[in-house]
């Protein structure tokens, strides 16, 4: 099998392929807001970490279950706040721009998130 087909093969992930898909705003968050943001980080963090503490204390399954769904949905929240500013943001100043193509990526990203 030649190289390359091996490599379609295994859909190899490179350090390209990863930074193709990073972007930076056009319009960056205020300092208010990124706190905001961090702080609803650090909760969800500190949730996950007293999962694991419940899990090494060997806490009832039921227990564990409760905490990991408050984590799901502080994520799901987290990521309505990103969504609603992406829409705000993102997406408002492509379309401006003539580019509907963002629209799609939009949709997308929703069913991600979902």
């Amino acid at each position: 099998m030649m190289e390359e087909e091996r490599k379609e093969e295994t859909k190899e992930t490179t350090k390209e392929d990863i930074c193709a898909c990073c972007h930076h705003k056009n319009t960056p968050r205020d300092v208010k807001e990124q706190k905001q943001l961090q702080n609803r980080i650090s909760r969800i963090i500190g949730q996950l970490n007293g999962i694991q503490n419940m899990i090494d204390d060997n806490r009832y399954c039921g227990d564990i279950l409760i905490q990991i769904g408050a984590v799901e949905s502080a994520l799901q929240s987290l990521g309505y706040i990103i969504l609603q500013d992406h829409l705000q943001t993102c997406v408002v100043e492509e379309v401006k721009k003539g580019n509907e193509a963002i629209m799609t990526e939009a949709v997308e990203l929703i069913k991600k998130l979902k």
